[in-house]
């Protein structure tokens, strides 16, 4: 017999549907994300760590879920809330259910909802903190939301990050290869792939690494790697990257690591109401004027207004609502995008931007 479940939001809205995954309470704030599939690269994303995530496509888990499309070594969301939980999986690749996965990973679920009610209402009202629970009442639950931590005031980069340095996947690798450093604040498997693909050796820091402990390494180039959080809350990472913009290096920075980029140089990063989630967000280049879809993965962007004057300028724009999406420097070899060039989900179209760090870089595609 289906076990019931509830999702209860900040506000008091409450909805029902019936449990799946880990049948245990998880809180988080609740949001959503237009991919149509890619649905295990999504739960393994280091930067939906802290959230209760929903996909606004209605049917989940219909190709089953795998071991290469892992983004992480875990899952990273705190909860899944889905229209419906699709119980007979068809995919050559398939070697287990969502419902079984999500219990391997200590995850709840809940399905059975109206996901298109509550993402419109997200698009009103902003996302918001929520809580799944098949054991207590919408006002228990309330009250527990209203004690708990909202997700703004929470370092959730070193809950994501490497404990310890390590290189990825050398193996073939040449020791003449291009090395790149990579400050893993929440990475995603798939960069590194990318990186490989191109014959990079990889080293991964973790988000406390200082600049002098990276630089010893002698990079050719260094990646500043996406991640969870308000990026204001990244002093000590900031420090880092200051650091590395002083070494004079090729720098690239996603996502997160483009709102460091910012702060190195004394800007600052705003909360969006309701954040960019999905694998299909128009961004205009606006050197050439071409638009791309994209990739993306955020609660935050920079703030134009105060990277003015700092020697960094915006390259990319965001064409729904016209915030930055990618910026470079006037004179040091530093280039920063806000959406995934990497993917997963999502279109492939800008992996071309790992191209573009291998020129800076001076090195030509290694593989």
């Amino acid at each position: 017999m289906t076990k019931r479940a509830i999702l209860v939001l900040a506000d008091g809205s409450v909805y029902e549907g019936n449990s799946f995954g880990a049948e245990t309470d998880a809180f988080g704030e609740v949001v959503f994300s237009t991919s149509m599939t890619g649905y295990q690269e999504m739960l393994t994303d280091p930067s939906f760590a802290g959230q209760i995530l929903i996909p606004t496509f209605p049917l989940i888990g219909n190709y089953g879920v795998n071991p290469a499309d892992w983004e992480s070594d875990r899952l990273q969301v705190k909860g899944f809330v889905v229209r419906e939980e699709c119980t007979d999986p068809s995919n050559y690749q398939s070697e287990a259910k969502i419902d079984s996965y999500l219990k391997q990973g200590g995850i709840p679920g809940i399905w059975g909802l109206d996901t298109r009610a509550i993402t419109r209402k997200l698009r009103s009202h902003g996302v918001m903190m929520g809580m799944i629970t098949s054991d207590k009442t919408p006002g228990q639950a309330l009250e527990i939301l209203r004690m708990s931590p909202i997700y703004g005031t929470t370092d959730l980069v070193k809950e994501v990050s490497t404990k310890a340095t390590y290189d990825w996947d050398l193996e073939d690798i040449p020791e003449t290869a291009p090395r790149v450093a990579l400050l893993d604040c929440g990475c995603k498997f798939h960069i590194m792939r990318i990186l490989r693909h191109h014959g990079c050796r990889v080293t991964a820091f973790p988000c406390t690494a200082t600049a002098k402990e990276m630089l010893a390494v002698n990079p050719d180039g260094i990646l500043l790697s996406p991640g969870p959080g308000d990026p204001e809350l990244l002093d000590y990472a900031t420090e880092t990257v200051t650091g590395l913009v002083d070494s004079g290096k090729p720098i690239m920075g996603i996502c997160l690591g483009n709102q460091l980029i910012a702060k190195a140089f004394g800007g600052h990063n705003f909360k969006l109401k309701f954040g960019h989630r999905g694998g299909n967000h128009p961004v205009k280049d606006l050197a050439t004027g071409r638009v791309h879809i994209t990739a993306q993965n955020h609660g935050y962007a920079v703030n134009p207004e105060s990277i003015e004057g700092s020697g960094l300028e915006v390259t990319h724009i965001n064409l729904n609502d016209g915030t930055v999406e990618g910026m470079k420097h006037k004179s040091l070899p530093i280039f920063t995008i806000q959406y995934h060039s990497e993917a997963s989900p999502g279109p492939l179209d800008n992996t071309y931007l790992f191209e573009q760090f291998m020129t800076m870089m001076g090195r030509t595609d290694a593989r």
